[in-house]
């Protein structure tokens, strides 16, 4: 589903925005360090088990050698006894309905302001190109990351 947003027109005008009803999904996958902006995600077909574990290992692999410790909310995927944790990655979990203490939703609420609001693709691989320019864009810039996600971590 498109993400329509307020957005400035001149005065007296209305601003039209695209807005698209389609029933197809894609989740990003995300986890960023707020002490010093390194950013790393994956744009998966499923929000599942499996997905999160292939996350995890995705997370483990670009921090090489590092001691992990990832913070998430307690969606059933996150705590599932299936999920395959990495021997060097800890998790630990939010309390249930604060998303304003998991500093990934300013990136989820960054990512959608400046890459899908007020637009409409022609397919879900076209979204996902979108999404992925910005998410590179958004990890190779960590002085960014860490100015946008410290207020939640702080």
């Amino acid at each position: 589903m498109s993400d329509p947003r307020a957005c400035w027109a001149p005065k007296g005008m209305r601003p039209v925005a695209p807005a698209q009803l389609v029933r197809q999904y894609t989740h990003v996958f995300g986890a960023v360090s707020p002490a010093d902006g390194r950013h790393d995600s994956l744009i998966l077909p499923y929000a599942d088990t499996d997905a999160m574990s292939r996350f995890l290992r995705e997370v483990a692999r670009r921090h090489r050698g590092e001691r992990v410790l990832m913070f998430m909310d307690q969606a059933a995927w996150h705590r599932s006894g299936a999920l395959k944790v990495p021997r060097d990655m800890e998790l630990a979990y939010l309390p249930p309905h604060s998303p304003d203490l998991n500093p990934q939703e300013q990136v989820r609420g960054e990512l959608r302001e400046k890459c899908l609001a007020n637009k409409n693709f022609e397919s879900m691989d076209e979204l996902e190109k979108a999404a992925a320019k910005e998410l590179r864009r958004m990890e190779s810039n960590h002085p960014a990351m860490a100015s946008l996600t410290r207020r939640s971590w702080m």
